[in-house]
């Protein structure tokens, strides 16, 4: 597996984990650390082997504390634009990834940390941890998809009140808001807890539960019918080995045995 700078990647079982390596600096985001993010999510997308992801963060104090703070100080409107634009392309990958991607969050995401959380399908969290979207507090604004995620998964009203305020809110307020998943008393919990319903999910047929991501992530887009997609997408399954098998297992009263095709 290739070796990179930033990143810790572990691969146990066909579940990679991907963990943030810079603890010394509560794992920021500078654009060396993107990049890696961007031919690691690559992998996932290009490896067979690899069924499902947790994104996680170094040490107990962060996920990700946000970006490079010295990096975003040298911005202007130009490069401004396309540091906002790359990031958004990365973290889509994330998003539009046919194969599950869990965020488990331990201690601070704020920031970018926090858009790479959302960017993520599925959120577990510590009791400890810290969601936020502090960008006001610099006299700039999330860049890398904030705005339209946090709007998603916690509505209007809630999401303008945190990006405007830059306030962050605890584990137990992102669960109570939908930001969270689950919330686990540690670490050790928070992966097991992940790792579980990575389980869960890839026992399921791997074209089906891909399709379930292509069709949800369409709601989100002004120009595409998702009610079509759906219909699109289940016609597509209904023509699957994986359908044949599913079905077959059901009136046999056995567990199927998907292959994804």
């Amino acid at each position: 597996m290739k070796e990179f700078n930033n990143l810790d990647l572990q691969l146990n079982r066909g579940i990679l984990t991907i963990t943030i390596n810079r603890p010394d600096k509560l794992n920021a985001l500078n654009l060396a650390t993107v990049e890696e993010i961007r031919d690691a999510i690559q992998k996932v997308y290009d490896d067979k082997t690899i069924v499902g992801v947790i994104i996680t963060g170094a040490g107990e104090k962060a996920f990700v504390a946000g970006a490079d703070i010295k990096e975003i100080s040298d911005l202007n409107e130009v490069n401004g634009r396309k540091f906002s634009e790359n990031g958004q392309e990365v973290f889509a990958l994330i998003e539009n990834c046919h194969k599950p991607i869990i965020a488990a969050v331990n201690g601070y995401a704020l920031g970018g940390g926090c858009e790479l959380a959302m960017a993520c399908h599925i959120r577990v969290a510590t009791r400890n941890a810290k969601f936020g979207q502090p960008e006001v507090s610099l006299g700039i604004i999330p860049g890398y998809g904030g705005t339209q995620r946090l709007t998603q998964l916690i509505g209007k009203g809630k999401a303008l009140e945190l990006m405007m305020t830059g306030d962050s809110i605890s584990a137990d307020e992102a669960q109570t808001l939908g930001l969270a998943n689950y919330v686990t008393d540690n670490s050790e919990e928070m992966l097991a807890k992940s790792a579980a319903l990575l389980d869960k999910i890839t026992s399921r047929a791997p074209l089906a539960v891909g399709m379930v991501i292509t069709c949800v992530n369409a709601v989100y887009f002004y120009d595409e019918n998702g009610y079509q997609t759906e219909a699109n997408s289940f016609a597509s399954c209904c023509k699957s080995d994986d359908f044949i098998e599913g079905t077959t297992a059901f009136i046999e009263k056995r567990p199927a045995r998907f292959k994804g095709e």
